[in-house]
């Protein structure tokens, strides 16, 4: 399989020391230019810091990259030919020697391939509004059921309906931590409304559940998400007021499926006077450095 590791990540791995895998859609469709090419590099820097590698991966000419250079995060921040790659798109991808940036379901399974049992992301997909109509449900969630890495998010994308995708993270029988809280996080908020399935309050915890996961030969990921501090996350009225807009913006111009998402976030980031796109940022960051504590522990 066209499937190339970086010299550094492969050191480390055959070392056994700590790598954080990192997904590449936050740096070609999460964040406007310049800022995705900042957050590569702080993402990479805050894994550093933390004592772990970061294998940020994304697809170059066909290849799966596990460990860019700063020259290719360069081209999967600038290039305007990157799609959008989950699991579904991969074949034809590969198979056209594509530009692609993975979302959670492809990074997660190229983690797993590389040996990669950590990964570090923004929000994760899920079930999305009107689900029950359109049938819209992000392939992360079959991914998260059966790919058994260890997942640090800022919880479920708060443009997407929480509710049901708890309930399908329930089917799939996917393990949901929250760190350091009670309260489900929405990604740009700190509580989704929804109470949290099972509270962790150290890395040692994730550890633990993660490594009873695998005695158990159970094969989905182990989800831990992270909520913002109180004084970071969004203003709930100008989030309330943003995604209603968002919403009904989308369904008159018929957006809909993996376009959605990006709409959203776009419309987010170009109305909120910035706050999106330091929030977005800021709870990449600091999943990246859980991502690692919780590498090195393991």
């Amino acid at each position: 399989m066209s499937l190339r590791i970086s010299d550094e990540v492969d050191a480390a791995l055959h070392a056994g020391n700590a790598v954080v895998a990192l997904e590449s859609t936050i740096i070609a469709h999460g964040l406007p230019w310049p800022q995705n090419l900042e957050v590569a590099d702080e993402l990479e820097q805050a894994v550093r810091e933390q004592g772990a590698v970061p294998a940020t991966i994304a697809i170059l000419d066909g290849t799966v990259h596990v460990g860019l250079s700063v020259r290719e995060r360069e081209q999967i921040a600038a290039r305007d030919d990157v799609v959008k790659a989950s699991l579904r798109d991969l074949p034809m991808v590969v198979a056209k020697r594509m530009n692609a940036a993975t979302t959670v379901a492809s990074t997660a399974h190229f983690a797993r391939l590389a040996g990669i049992s950590v990964f570090a992301t923004g929000g994760i997909g899920g079930v999305h509004r009107g689900a029950s109509e359109n049938f819209d449900e992000s392939a992360d969630l079959q991914a998260l059921g059966s790919i058994p890495v260890v997942v640090v998010c800022a919880g479920v994308k708060s443009i997407l309906d929480v509710g049901a995708t708890l309930e399908r993270l329930e089917t799939y029988s996917v393990p949901v931590l929250v760190f350091g809280s009670d309260r489900f996080p929405g990604f740009y908020l700190r509580d989704s409304g929804f109470a949290a399935p099972w509270r962790v309050d150290t890395q040692q915890e994730v550890v633990a559940a993660a490594r009873a996961q695998a005695r158990l030969d159970l094969p989905q990921a182990t989800l831990v998400a992270q909520p913002l501090p109180a004084n970071e996350q969004m203003d709930p009225g100008v989030h309330d007021r943003l995604l209603k807009e968002s919403l009904a913006a989308a369904a008159e111009q018929g957006i809909t499926g993996k376009d959605l998402t990006p709409f959203m976030l776009e419309w987010f980031h170009s109305r909120s006077d910035g706050a999106s796109v330091r929030i977005n940022r800021r709870l990449a960051v600091r999943n990246a450095e859980l991502a690692a504590r919780i590498a090195a522990a393991m």
